[in-house]
């Protein structure tokens, strides 16, 4: 399988997960009667998991480098907890089909900006009027799915 075809894969996987993780997680807090305490417990199994996968498949030796790293790169944790916090509360009164539509219109977006730019390092892929288009058309088929 070439190199492309497997990064394709794998997040489109990543992808199929993310209204699982919503649908799970969004009935855990009803069940908990508090999303936070859901969030908590999914990042206590998150973190246990990726520890073990960085123990077989990496180098635990390189969390050494956290304190070199730029302070900014850290901002991440906010919007990984801010997602699924908000995933888990909204969900349940909104639909997950409904929330992960407004998730992927707000990825489509900040996507299309960090690759224009090459925010973070990323590959500069210019926004031209095609990919406009085409970022356009995938939104408007997003919508499409979540009329009844």
């Amino acid at each position: 399988m070439p190199q492309t075809s497997l990064y394709a894969l794998i997040m489109l996987l990543a992808g199929i997960g993310i209204p699982i993780l919503a649908g799970l997680n969004a009935a855990l807090g009803t069940r908990l009667g508090s999303p936070a305490a859901a969030a908590a417990i999914l990042f206590v199994i998150a973190f246990v998991l990726t520890m073990i996968v960085l123990t077989v498949l990496g180098n635990p030796a390189t969390l050494a480098n956290v304190t070199s790293a730029p302070k900014h790169l850290f901002f991440a944790g906010f919007f990984v907890a801010f997602y699924v916090l908000s995933i888990t509360y909204v969900a349940p009164h909104f639909g997950v089909g409904n929330a992960v539509f407004f998730v992927l219109l707000g990825q489509l977006i900040s996507a299309a900006a960090i690759d224009h730019f090459g925010l973070f390092g990323a590959q500069v892929s210019p926004l031209s009027m095609t990919r406009m288009g085409g970022i356009a058309l995938m939104a408007a088929g997003v919508f499409v799915t979540q009329q009844v």
